[in-house]
């Protein structure tokens, strides 16, 4: 639990300005949400993670005559570190596939959110799969630094 906790803080002051609210990590991209989505899902595909899909949210809110600024979540994964997971606890797969929002607050700067690997972990009752947790925090903030940082 200590090197989760670890590697969250490194997260948080290593990848540049970011904020962990309510098992959420937010960090500032240095990019617009398009370029930060595509910088992702090449850096997904270039580790061989599959990017199951790209939801626009501000094509649906015109589509109903709303506004919303530029908002993508981008729905990617590997079965061969969410099923072990989803195995030891069923609701784990209401998380999984893993999930990123890039989005575009009020300011006009661009945010990369993703849920914190160890609240999912808490959120479904694992606590003895630390190792595969890690794994899944690392390959998640090295994902979210190949999409933000210039």
């Amino acid at each position: 639990m200590k090197k989760i906790i670890l590697i969250v803080l490194l997260t948080v002051f290593l990848a540049g300005p970011a904020a962990a609210q309510g098992g959420l990590v937010s960090l500032k991209s240095s990019h617009d949400v398009v370029i930060t989505a595509n910088r992702l899902e090449s850096a997904l595909k270039e580790k061989g993670v599959s990017v199951f899909a790209r939801i626009d949210h501000a094509a649906g809110a015109q589509r109903v005559g709303q506004e919303l600024k530029p908002t993508l979540l981008v729905i990617f994964g590997t079965p061969a570190m969410g099923t072990p997971l989803i195995q030891r606890s069923r609701s784990m797969g209401i998380d999984l596939p893993l999930k990123a929002l890039i989005w575009e607050d009020n300011t006009g700067q661009v945010w990369f959110t993703y849920n914190a690997p160890d609240y999912l972990a808490r959120r479904h009752g694992i606590t003895e799969m630390t190792e595969a947790i890690q794994k899944m925090e690392q390959a998640l903030s090295n994902f979210a630094q190949a999409a933000t940082l210039p």
